[in-house]
């Protein structure tokens, strides 16, 4: 049986995750994170796996229903550790998948090494093998994801870097993917008991909707001296997505099953890829950095929750707290 959150606006997919280091055609530590796209109607998922060293690297996994029969490359598609790419030596991680062209895709995903995590893009045209862009912003920077449509002729990215100790969503744009300029807070961390108080980042690249872009975004806060992960919605405006114009003060979606609470990094959910499949979003999320669920939608659904649990920003940006 399918299995209502509270809030009840996402459906897991059984009970059960649908992919799991079993499940792969080789030993692995975890299969977590994943990016995902559509293609040729095909669900192309983007796993971040942990092999046994615990390096990370992205291979592709296919399917025709989104669910099962996945077809895992053996493969990596972003292999870490390779000659002439210094800063992906410890991983190459988080994959956010983006459709910038009708036969082009852009990856943008976390380049991990000793000098610490940063954002990396690479292209692909049919996941058979990718094109490296290289390092686009230092560390420590990682959570990066574009939108999939130019505003003013340029490029627009979030991304989530450390600055004094404060985890915010940033933006920065580029007029050609390679120099990144205009950066701007979008999304901060609320601070205090919020539970999204410790850090925030981008979850799924934004989806676009007819009253806004649809951003979900995962939020952190610390219990007992353990992080917890949720994930919530923001919408920003369509014209100008560097405006936020509501975010849900609650959570909605949390770690409640078994395999989401326990694991590798208990009480985690985390995404990187979602995808609008009619009026419903799929989403696709590591659970306890060990597994991947899928949790369905009403986009409209969303979009209801996201502009009734509202209150408290039309709260604070009436007295000029809020960004």
């Amino acid at each position: 049986m399918l299995k209502k959150l509270l809030p009840e606006i996402f459906v897991r997919h059984g009970p059960r995750p649908i992919l799991t280091p079993d499940d792969l055609p080789f030993k692995a530590n975890a299969v977590l994170n994943p990016g995902v796209a559509v293609v040729d109607g095909e669900v192309v998922l983007l796993l971040r796996i942990e092999d046994r060293r615990g390096v990370s690297h992205v291979h592709v996994a296919r399917s025709a229903n989104g669910v099962d029969g996945w077809r895992i490359a053996d493969q990596p598609l972003l292999q870490a550790d390779l000659p002439g790419h210094p800063f992906e030596e410890w991983g190459c991680e988080d994959p956010r998948v983006t459709q910038i062209s009708p036969e082009r895709w852009i990856i943008a995903y976390t380049a991990y090494s000793r000098y610490g995590p940063a954002v990396a893009l690479a292209t692909t045209t049919d996941f058979d093998s990718a094109t490296r862009l290289g390092v686009v912003l230092s560390p420590t920077n990682k959570d990066a994801a574009l939108f999939p449509k130019q505003f003013h002729n340029h490029w627009l990215m979030l991304h989530r870097p450390v600055t004094g100790g404060q985890e915010h969503i940033w933006y920065v744009s580029s007029p050609d993917l390679k120099d990144w300029t205009g950066p701007g807070v979008l999304l901060p961390q609320r601070s205090g008991p919020w539970w999204d108080g410790l850090r925030v980042g981008v979850g799924a690249p934004p989806i676009e909707t007819d009253e806004g872009w649809l951003l979900i975004y995962h939020g952190v806060k610390d219990m007992g001296g353990r992080p917890v992960y949720r994930l919530g919605l923001a919408l920003l405006d369509l014209e100008n997505p560097r405006k936020m114009v509501a975010r849900a003060s609650e959570w909605a979606f949390a770690p409640e099953t078994d395999y989401e609470q326990r694991g590798l990094v208990p009480n985690v959910v985390y995404t990187c890829g979602a995808v609008a499949r009619g009026d419903e979003l799929w989403m696709y999320y590591g659970a306890s950095d060990t597994v991947i669920g899928l949790a369905i939608a009403k986009i409209r659904d969303l979009l209801r929750f996201v502009r009734e649990n509202d209150y408290l920003h039309r709260v604070g940006r009436q007295k000029g707290m809020v960004t």
